[in-house]
Formats: structure tokens, C-alpha cells, sequence
């Protein structure tokens, strides 16, 4: 399916690691040392209890070192606006939809966390952020941070049941549909279009309806004059973005409304533009885009717009662009590096992308959020 998943779990590192990490490595040392006064006084002493009590010995070390191997200490880049930000979460429950990956008949429930700028006083542009395949809400932390602190309202969400997990009120975790999971291992645009196509629009389906529900709820409250975080609002400007799967529901949102200024994809195909299967080829809407709209590629897609099917429309935006139509390249790292993973989590980037990122992690976030900064200044505050 090329690249469409998007990041993994982000972990955040806090200081309970630092103490299970202390504990087992006390307990491994431990071991050893008793392992090794037992075989000076008991000659004896079997030699298979030994290799199995070695064995878990070497267990309990790799155990303890683990986490700060996979997800070291880290530290956001530093935001470069005037503003001090601020955050808060809310859980919003869409009375128009029953849950689709569930079979108690429930509402569909959202977790969305915002960014904005807390010493703020006016009225800022929307932005609504969708994650992933398999992200989380705070996949592009460093990004959100840095629009808030220059007068951006951010607002981020957990896709439920798409989102590896989300944790919602009352401290409630709800990890990612296997169902949904399996689909998108067996994906595959280039061996079987209509089951992709299927696939598409379920996904797009779900995705645009969490974005539209979230996005009329804030808007909704802007107007009742709600407090805090909603006040600040201005709801004449509004944009969407995400990272992968989440990106392409982004590039759908103008399709259904006319209230959205811009879109920026992450690395993401215009699924939502795909409406059937011709000749074994995909048959994209035949219609402008309606919005300013930058598609950002890392070096995973970059080299592949002309080859996988569901980016026929990316490539011939990059070839013949419509006015306002922008892509980018952000060579030097991949797919999973578009994202804060790559902050969080570089071994795991390395390993997921089968190769060491050329650029620094820090310096290309920085080079990725620059570009949305300057993008969404244009089309929502110029």
C-alpha cells in the first residue's frame, strides 16, 4: 500500500521508566552476583538450572534497559513565538453516530487535546489535526506547540479504535481495532484496487466524520461564547492537516465544506479523491481542489509518486499544479520522521524505516513546522 500507515505509539518518557529501569537492573545485578557466590560454594550445582537462571538473569537486563533504549529522554524543540502555550483536553461524544468498531450500540466518543496560545487575547486561526494509521493525537507535539505560540489555536484527535491508543476520561485506555489493523497490513493499491478502494472509503468515512463532528462542536461552542479555549477561536479562519492516512482525510474536509482556508498533508495520497476502479486504474473526482493545499514528502514517497497507484493525483499535482497547490520535499529522513516519533523514539524510527535518518531529528522537525508555519500564515492570517 506504499506508505499510508502513520506513527507508531509516541511514547512520553517520565521519571516511573527511570525507576523500573533502577529496580531491574538492581534485580539482574543481584542475581548475578548470587549466581555467581552459588557456583564457587556448590560444585555441584546443575548446570542447567544454571544456563536457565543465566537466561533470565540476561532477561531482566534487557527488560530494564529497553525503554531508555527505545524512547530515551527527549526535549520539544523550543517554540519561536511570542506566546506562552497552553493545553487542554476534552472527550466529545457524537450523538449522530453509533461506534463502529463496537457492538454495544454506543455514541462514537472522541478524545481531543488543544494547544493554544494562553497569554493570548484575540481571536486565532482553527487548526484541526488528524494522526496517523496507527498514531496518537500528540504525533506532532513540537508542531502544535509551535503554531500555538504563534496565534494558532490547535486542536488534535484521537480517531478511536484508529488510534493505537487513546486514553479519555476517567483515565479510560481504548487501544486500536484488530480488524481495523489487519486492513491496513493487507492493503494493497497495487495488487487488488477495489478491495482498496473498499477499504478507502470506510476509513475516509470515519475519519471525515471525526473531523467534521469535532470541528462543528468547537464552532459550535466558539458561537455560544464557551469560555477558555474556545474563545479564542475565530472561526472564519480554519485549517486541517494530518500525517498519513490522517493527512489524506484532511485533503477530503474541503471536499465537504466551505468554511476550510487550507490543508497541509504530511505524506499523504488523496484517497478521498478516488471514486472508482476503471481499467484496473483508479478514477479520481473530476474536480479542482477548492483550497491552497501543501503536500509534504519525505524521502519514503518522494521517489514513488509516479509508481503507487492511490498518488496518481499527488504526482500530477507535482507536475502540473493547480494554483495554490503546493509540494514540498524534506529530504534526509522518512516516512516516520514527518513525525515527533522521530524525537521520542529514534531507534524505533531507524528500525521502522530500515535505515538512520540523514538529518538530525531536531533540525528537520524544525525545517517540517517552519514550512506549515509559513503556509498557514499566508492563506489564514494574510
Amino acid at each position: 500500500m506504499g506508505v499510508t500507515l502513520g506513527n507508531l505509539l509516541a511514547f512520553e518518557w517520565s521519571f516511573r521508566w527511570y525507576g523500573v529501569a533502577a529496580l531491574l537492573c538492581l534485580g539482574a545485578m543481584l542475581g548475578i552476583r548470587k549466581l555467581l557466590i552459588r557456583n564457587k560454594i556448590e560444585k555441584e550445582y546443575r548446570a542447567g538450572r544454571i544456563i536457565f537462571r543465566a537466561v533470565i538473569v540476561l532477561l531482566l537486563v534487557l527488560i530494564a534497559i529497553a525503554p531508555l533504549l527505545l524512547f530515551p529522554p527527549y526535549e520539544l524543540p523550543p517554540v519561536t513565538g511570542q506566546y506562552q502555550v497552553g493545553t487542554v483536553q476534552h472527550t466529545y461524544v457524537d450523538e449522530g453516530r453509533i461506534e463502529t468498531y463496537a457492538t454495544s450500540g454506543a455514541n462514537r466518543k472522541l478524545n481531543v487535546e488543544c494547544w493554544y496560545p494562553e497569554n493570548g487575547n484575540g481571536r486565532y486561526p482553527l487548526i484541526l489535526f488528524s494522526h496517523g494509521g496507527l498514531g496518537i493525537r500528540s504525533s506532532n507535539e513540537s508542531l502544535y506547540f509551535e503554531l500555538a505560540s504563534h496565534g494558532y489555536v490547535v486542536c488534535s484527535i484521537d480517531h478511536t479504535y484508529h488510534a493505537f491508543w487513546t486514553r479519555g476520561e476517567g483515565g479510560k485506555l481504548t487501544f486500536v481495532n484488530p480488524d481495523y489493523f489487519r486492513e491496513l497490513q493487507s492493503e494493497d493499491a497495487s495488487a487488488n484496487k477495489q478491495q482498496s478502494l473498499a477499504y478507502y472509503q470506510e476509513w475516509m468515512a470515519i475519519r471525515t466524520g471525526d473531523i467534521n463532528f469535532v470541528l462543528d462542536t468547537i464552532l459550535q461552542q466558539a458561537a455560544d461564547g464557551a469560555p477558555a479555549v474556545y474563545g479564542l477561536v475565530d472561526a472564519e479562519k480554519i485549517g486541517v492537516m494530518g500525517h498519513s492516512l490522517g493527512g489524506t482525510a484532511a485533503l477530503g474536509i474541503p471536499r465537504q465544506r466551505e468554511d476550510i482556508g487550507a490543508v497541509i498533508a504530511l505524506e499523504s495520497p488523496f484517497l478521498y479523491d478516488i471514486i472508482g476502479v476503471a481499467d484496473d486504474e483508479f478514477v479520481f473526482v473530476d474536480q479542482a481542489y477548492p483550497v491552497p493545499v501543501l503536500n509534504i514528502y519525505s524521502d519514503a514517497a518522494w521517489d514513488h509518486l509516479s509508481d503507487w497507484p492511490q498518488y496518481a493525483r499527488n504526482y500530477a499535482f507535482l507536475v502540473d499544479p493547480p494554483a495554490a497547490a503546493f509540494s514540498l520535499h524534506l529530504g534526509g529522513a522518512g516516512h516516520f520522521s514527518l513525525t515527533d516519533l522521530a524525537l521520542t523514539s529514534p531507534l524505533l524510527v531507524r528500525l521502522l524505516e530500515g535505515k538512520q535518518p540523514a538529518m538530525d531529528s531536531e533540525t528537520y522537525l524544525k525545517a517540517l513546522n517552519a514550512a506549515c508555519l509559513s503556509f498557514f500564515d499566508r492563506y489564514l492570517k494574510e
